[in-house]
């Protein structure tokens, strides 16, 4: 005799059974009468007392919401806790506001007195890393009103004129400088600061003796530091 293996076993259906599906109509049928009969019962006990019915149906309605309000709040208080926190790049960073970096005050130069002028020009000197600053304006100065040793070891000589904006240096200036501020100064780069402006004669006499010629916008460039010095302005 052949034994049936395991597939041929797990491949056979179950046999029909009446008796089964006759059980599950009757049960159907059974809760099809009760369901009636409960809202047979129901009927007749609200039209033998209208207030206890009204007064039930009111109690359930208000069990119902209740029930449904909780099972909102459940939902979400779930989703809530399983929301992740952003982190990186999405998190919930407050914004700073911008810092804003004030540009430097320029000085009143106009406004100062001629020595005070020269020692505005020296500290500018200090300022960018000069050495041996000196302020040497004066009787007998000889043109030289700040001497100084520019960061790369060259001699600094500078004249100062703190002239109103309609005074101009003109080229009897520049001359008298150029006359004394190489020769005897030993100037390696020797400039005019001026809070005006340069004459036409002046600008080009100052250009053939190598003198630079720092006005009001190169001298209010250089204080608040968009524009070069003037040793490095050559």
């Amino acid at each position: 005799m052949t034994i049936p293996g395991p597939r041929e076993r797990s491949g056979r259906q179950a046999p029909f059974s009446l008796r089964q599906l006759a059980l599950c109509f009757g049960l159907i049928a059974a809760l099809i009468c009760g369901a009636g009969l409960t809202v047979r019962v129901m009927a007749a006990a609200a039209a033998d007392h209208p207030l206890s019915a009204l007064a039930a149906g009111a109690a359930l309605f208000v069990a119902a919401t209740a029930v449904l309000r909780r099972r909102h709040r459940l939902r979400q208080a779930a989703g809530a806790l399983s929301l992740p926190e952003p982190v990186g790049e999405y998190a919930d960073v407050p914004a700073s506001a911008p810092t804003v970096t004030a540009p430097s005050p320029v000085p009143a130069y106009e406004s100062m007195s001629p020595d005070e002028f020269e020692e505005a020009v020296a500290e500018l000197c200090k300022r960018d890393g000069c050495s041996d600053v000196q302020v040497t304006g004066g009787a007998g100065d000889l043109g030289a009103d700040v001497v100084a040793t520019a960061p790369d070891g060259r001699r600094v000589v500078i004249q100062c004129k703190r002239y109103s904006p309609d005074h101009k240096v003109g080229s009897q200036d520049l001359q008298r400088f150029g006359g004394t501020c190489f020769a005897v100064h030993g100037a390696h780069t020797a400039t005019v600061v001026t809070t005006s402006g340069f004459t036409q004669p002046g600008a080009e006499y100052a250009a053939q003796c190598g003198i630079g010629c720092f006005g009001a916008e190169e001298l209010t460039a250089w204080a608040v530091g968009t524009g070069p010095s003037p040793w490095d302005a050559e």
